[in-house]
């Protein structure tokens, strides 16, 4: 089996974004309405899905996707928590129908109804909702909901312990996944989620949160950012400032494979390991179309993973494995459906 951990609903029907529209409208306005989501059919849905997400997944030679809503469209910045969590759920409800539909193909992942330095109850009892009513596998964490300012607390400020004992409790992990923003000097998808992503990990760096929550999980996307690249750099600044090695944080921290040129790939894997390497795409995300030089589609990151020089075990752990240990609910829900799991073996590989 073949699992993509890094899916985004951007194709989700047009009656989802009318419903934004008159949410934002009516928080401009004043008008104090609580605009309602458009009934949106079943076959709405598998046309949004079928010639997109699915068709893709399949052609690329995956198995299952955990899927999301959009990133980009969280907007962590609107700061009116009823709007926030309005939002989320209908997001989340319209995730979980997709899944439904094709239970084979797609596991969902919650968007939480994060505000700038808002009472975290609302985003736990999403979060809760999601996982014990609706069978949410993962969530997404944005560690900046002032969408490009970074006025919140880090990651491993007590503002957040709440939130990871519920995620400990119900055994999720979090992606930490920034959403779109709204400072001119970070491009949402070349700057800011990579800033995001290098941030957070030296925030690991600089505290104990992980002696706190020993089964705190995390997945950082995009490759880690700048970590693999920059592994030297955050080795000496954590022995200058007296703290352990970063190779200690690969106990909790877990990388996805959404670099998008095989020498990125490449390093990831000789800087981090197989063992903390969990396959995904991004599809249908932030790059799209082919490599001019390669002809091979941006995000179509198997061929990538298929080039690595791994043992037929490491391709396994990267391709399936790694994601059944680091979303153990993902595990027992593949488990309870008797999936048949299967790799091909390394040597049949797809070639640049």
């Amino acid at each position: 089996m073949i699992i993509d951990i890094h899916g985004h609903y951007t194709t989700a029907p047009d009656a989802l974004a009318v419903f934004r529209r008159a949410q934002l409208s009516a928080l401009e306005h004043g008008t104090g309405r609580n605009p309602a989501l458009a009934s949106i059919s079943d076959d709405e849905i598998r046309d949004s899905v079928e010639p997109n997400q699915l068709r893709v997944l399949h052609e690329r030679g995956a198995d299952l996707m955990l899927f999301s809503p959009k990133a980009s469209g969280m907007e962590h910045h609107i700061a009116d928590q009823p709007t926030a969590t309005a939002w989320a759920r209908a997001s989340n409800d319209l995730v979980h129908r997709v899944t439904e539909l094709f239970p084979d193909a797609f596991a969902p992942v919650a968007q939480l109804p994060q505000t700038p330095s808002g009472d975290l109850g609302p985003v736990i009892g999403e979060l809760r909702r999601c996982v014990d009513e609706l069978g949410f596998v993962g969530c997404n964490l944005n560690p900046d909901p002032t969408a490009g300012y970074w006025t919140a607390l880090p990651m491993t400020d007590e503002y957040w312990y709440p939130l990871y004992e519920a995620m400990v409790e119900l055994e999720v992990p979090a992606m930490v996944h920034v959403s779109t923003s709204c400072n001119p000097n970070f491009h949402t998808l070349g700057a800011h989620y990579l800033n995001a992503d290098t941030s957070v990990f030296m925030q690991f760096l600089q505290a104990d949160l992980f002696e706190r929550f020993p089964s705190l999980t995390f997945v950082i996307p995009h490759g880690g950012g700048a970590v693999p690249y920059h592994w030297g750099r955050f080795r000496g600044l954590a022995a200058r400032l007296g703290r352990p090695d970063p190779a200690e944080l690969l106990r909790n921290v877990y990388f996805d494979t959404c670099v998008y040129h095989q020498a990125g790939i490449d390093l990831l894997c000789k800087v981090i390991g197989a063992n903390n390497l969990l396959f995904a795409s991004e599809m249908l995300g932030a790059v799209r179309g082919a490599d001019p030089q390669t002809g091979v589609a941006w995000d179509d990151t198997l061929v990538y993973v298929d080039n690595l020089d791994l043992s037929d075990e490491d391709r396994r752990a990267v391709v399936e494995l790694n994601a059944r240990r680091v979303y153990p609910r993902l595990d027992r829900r593949l488990t309870a459906g008797e999936r048949v799991t299967s790799v091909a073996p390394a040597s049949h590989v797809r070639l640049r």
